[in-house]
Order: C-alpha cells, then sequence, then structure tokens
C-alpha cells in the first residue's frame, strides 16, 4: 500500500499528474486545488489513498492528510465516488466543506460538479456528526474571530468555553458549533460566553416553544 510519493513532477493533466520517482512515474488523480499547486519539473509530495479495483489500481493524491482524510469520509456517502469527492475538494478547501457541512449549505457543496441537491443534503446529513470537533472548532473560531475583529486567541477562547457549555447541556458538537459560530457573528467582538450560550439555547430551541415565548404562552 502506498501512503505517500515524494518526486519530481513530470507531467500534469486535467485531473491528473506524473511524478517521477527515482525513475518510475507515478500517475495520481488529484482534485484542482491539488494541481494547481504544482509545476512540472519541481518536487512535489503527494499523500496517497489506494484504491484497488478488479480491473485497476488507481491513486489519488493530496496535498496534506487533512484533505486526504476529507476524500475519504466524503467517499463513504452513497453517491460520493473518487470522481465526485476530488470535484468537491477542487471547488471548497478543506474547511469550507466542513464549514458547508455543519451549517447545511447545500448551495456551496453543489458548485462542484456532479452534486445535484439531493446528494448536496444527504452528504450533509450522513457527514454532519462525523466531522471532527477539533478540526470545525478551530476552523470556525478563526473565521468568528477574524469577521468579529477580535484577536484570534480571545474569540476561540470565549466560543470554546460557549461550545463545551452546550455540549455539556446534551447538544451535539456539531449542532453545539453552528449555533454559537453564528451567534458569533451576529454579535461581534463583544460577544461573552453567557451572550453566546444564551443565544445558542434561543436558536437551538424548537420553533413552538420560542413563539409561545414569544406569545406568553398561548
Amino acid at each position: 500500500m502506498i501512503a505517500r510519493l515524494k518526486g519530481i513532477i513530470e507531467d500534469i493533466g486535467d485531473d491528473w499528474a506524473v511524478i517521477d520517482v527515482n525513475g518510475v512515474g507515478y500517475l495520481v488523480f488529484a482534485s484542482g486545488r491539488t494541481l494547481g499547486r504544482l509545476a512540472v519539473g519541481e518536487a512535489a509530495v503527494f499523500f496517497i489513498e489506494t484504491h484497488v479495483r478488479e480491473d485497476h489500481i488507481h491513486l489519488y493524491g493530496f496535498s496534506d492528510t487533512l484533505e486526504r482524510d476529507w476524500f475519504k469520509l466524503l467517499t463513504t456517502v452513497q453517491g460520493v465516488g473518487a470522481k465526485v469527492g476530488l470535484a468537491i475538494q477542487s471547488v471548497l478547501s478543506a474547511d469550507e466543506v466542513s464549514r458547508a457541512i455543519l451549517s447545511g449549505d447545500k448551495a456551496a457543496i453543489t458548485r462542484a460538479p456532479g452534486v445535484g441537491p439531493k446528494l448536496a443534503a444527504r452528504i450533509i446529513s450522513e457527514l454532519k456528526d462525523k466531522v471532527g470537533s477539533i478540526t470545525l472548532g478551530q476552523s470556525l473560531k478563526t473565521e468568528v474571530g477574524a469577521r468579529a475583529g477580535a484577536p484570534v486567541d480571545t474569540a476561540q477562547g470565549v466560543i470554546s468555553d460557549a461550545v463545551s457549555a452546550l455540549v455539556n447541556l446534551g447538544y451535539s458538537p456539531s449542532q453545539a458549533l453552528g449555533v454559537v459560530a453564528e451567534a458569533a457573528g451576529e454579535i461581534g467582538e463583544a460577544a461573552g460566553v453567557g451572550q453566546l450560550i444564551k443565544a445558542g439555547l434561543s436558536k437551538l430551541a424548537p420553533a413552538d416553544t420560542r413563539v409561545g415565548s414569544r406569545t406568553g404562552g398561548r
């Protein structure tokens, strides 16, 4: 099993590259984002996912292990083969895929060729609870901190505390991260832990509960 290739790029195509490793040319399929970082004649490293079939052995290459892990996760969804997985990664970075799944953004995922609304919905439904909380948390905290104009470290600490509080109340990490990130973006840099928890709980409350509270329970 090949896990990593390091060599010189010999040729690049629409969805593939040939990397020369000590005189042996390996055909590696990759996303447009990965291929865009390559140049013929320059050194490169691919992290490899190997697919073995009765009629072929295909090597899929990625610029880092996070991209490779996302490819493996995406292709666990029915209807997402290797070609579609690479198509998604061609239009969305790992962080963007994370945010799209967490926020239920079907439109972002359907930007990939071969992905319609139904498949995008299935991807979100099947992967929303499989997204690593650390990866998502870092991505969302950095984004919210930058958007709010607050120091990233400060924003991360406040959001992390709010997310932890909601998880301790029984909500899933994906639910907690989603509503806290949304609330932090709305409130801005002045957001405190208590405010984020309160806003997050409001967003997590069933619609009929919120309506009842506004109408005095009538």
